[in-house]
C-alpha cells in the first residue's frame, strides 16, 4: 500500500470528489493561483479550472457566507480557512445560518458545505493563532465536527464530509501535513461518527482525537517497555457526531481511562466525555477519571514553553502512570 503525507491525502480526497461531483467547489484564500497557504490544494486549479477552484477576498464573513448560500442552492462548497481562529470572524455565517438552516426551513433547505483548516497550536504563531475550537462549533445542533489524526483517516473522513447533507467542520493540524501513512489508492470513505481503536490493551484507555492520538501512540510504546502497562488508544475521529458506544466498551475493558486532547481544559470536548463516562461507567471504574488538556493560558510564544504547555508524549506519560497509581 502506498504511503502518502497527510497533506497529500486531503488533496486527493478533494481531486477525487471534484472528479466525482460537478457541484464540488473549493474556495478560500489562496487556494487557486497560490496552491494554498499549505499547498494542500497544489494543482487543483491546472486540472479543474478557475470555476470549480476559487481565490477569495481575505474576508472570511464575506466567503463563508458565499459557501453558505450557494451551498443552499445545491452547490457543495469546500471552504479553506487559512486557521480555523479565524472562525469567529464568521461566526454567524457558521453557527447561525449553516447550522439551522435546515431546521428553520423544516427540513425543506439543507447546507451541505464543508469548512476546513488547520487548528492546533505548536508551530509559535501566537494566541491569535491557535484556537482548538472544537467544543464551540460540537456545541451547536445541526453540524458535524471531524479531526482526523492520520492520511488514511482524513482521506476517507474528508470524502465523508463532502458528500454529507448538513455543515462538516473540518479541523486539520499544520504540524500533520507531512506526516505519511498508507493510503489505499482504490477509493473508500470512512463513515462519519465511527470512532477506531488505534492500539488493543488491557490496562487502562486513552480517549483522544487529532494530533494527540499520535502523542497518545508515542506514549502506550513507553508505557509498555517501561513499565508494563498495556494502554489502549480510542481515536474519536469526530467530535459530533460522538461515538460513545466505543469509548463505553474500552472503558468498560480496562477500567480505568485518560482523556486526551490539545483543547484548554475548561469546558472542553474532554468535559463532556468525562461526564458521560462517569454516568454510564461509574460502577466499571477502578479508579477516577483522568483528564490530560492544554495548560488553561493562551498560545504561548515561546517555542520550547509552548511544546510543554500542550499535551506530548512525555506529559501522556506522567498522566497514564498517575492514573495508574
Amino acid at each position: 500500500m502506498p504511503q502518502i503525507t497527510y497533506r497529500e491525502a486531503i488533496r486527493h480526497a478533494l481531486a477525487e470528489e471534484l472528479t466525482r461531483d460537478p457541484n464540488v467547489v473549493v474556495m478560500g484564500e489562496e487556494v487557486a493561483q497560490f496552491n494554498g497557504a499549505y499547498k494542500v490544494t497544489d494543482g487543483l486549479l491546472a486540472t479543474f479550472g478557475p470555476t470549480r477552484i476559487v481565490d477569495t477576498p481575505i474576508s472570511e464573513a464575506g466567503f463563508i457566507g458565499l459557501g453558505v448560500g450557494a451551498s443552499m442552492l445545491g452547490i457543495r462548497p469546500v471552504m479553506e480557512l487559512m486557521f480555523w481562529s479565524f472562525y469567529s470572524v464568521a461566526f454567524d455565517q457558521i453557527l447561525n445560518n449553516a447550522a439551522n438552516v435546515r431546521y428553520m426551513s423544516g427540513g425543506q433547505i439543507n447546507c451541505p458545505i464543508v469548512i476546513r483548516g488547520p487548528a492546533n497550536g505548536g508551530t509559535n504563531v501566537g494566541a491569535t493563532h491557535s484556537h482548538t475550537p472544537e467544543n464551540v462549533l460540537a456545541n451547536h445542533p445541526g453540524v458535524k465536527v471531524v479531526v482526523p489524526a492520520t492520511a488514511y483517516d482524513a482521506k476517507g473522513l474528508l470524502k465523508s464530509a463532502i458528500r454529507d447533507n448538513d455543515p462538516v467542520f473540518f479541523l486539520e493540524n499544520t504540524i500533520l501535513y507531512g506526516d505519511k501513512g498508507e493510503v489505499p489508492e482504490a477509493e473508500y470513505v470512512i463513515p462519519l461518527g465511527k470512532a477506531d481503536v488505534k492500539r488493543v490493551g488491557t490496562d487502562l484507555t486513552i480517549v483522544t482525537y487529532g494530533r494527540c492520538v499520535i502523542h497518545s501512540l508515542k506514549a502506550a510504546e513507553v508505557l509498555e517497555k517501561d513499565h508494563g502497562i498495556s494502554v489502549e488508544v480510542v481515536d474519536l475521529r469526530t467530535i459530533r457526531p460522538l461515538d460513545f458506544d466505543t469509548v463505553l466498551a474500552s472503558v468498560k475493558k480496562t477500567n480505568r481511562v485518560l482523556i486526551v486532547e490539545e483543547q484548554k481544559p475548561f469546558a472542553s470536548v474532554g468535559t463532556q466525555l468525562a461526564y458521560m463516562i462517569q454516568r454510564e461507567a461509574f460502577d466499571d471504574l477502578d479508579g477516577p477519571i483522568h483528564r490530560l488538556a492544554t495548560i488553561d493560558a493562551p498560545a504561548i510564544y515561546s517555542p520550547p514553553v509552548e511544546t510543554e504547555q500542550l499535551p506530548n508524549p512525555g506529559r501522556v506519560i506522567k498522566a497514564v502512570l498517575a492514573a495508574m497509581a
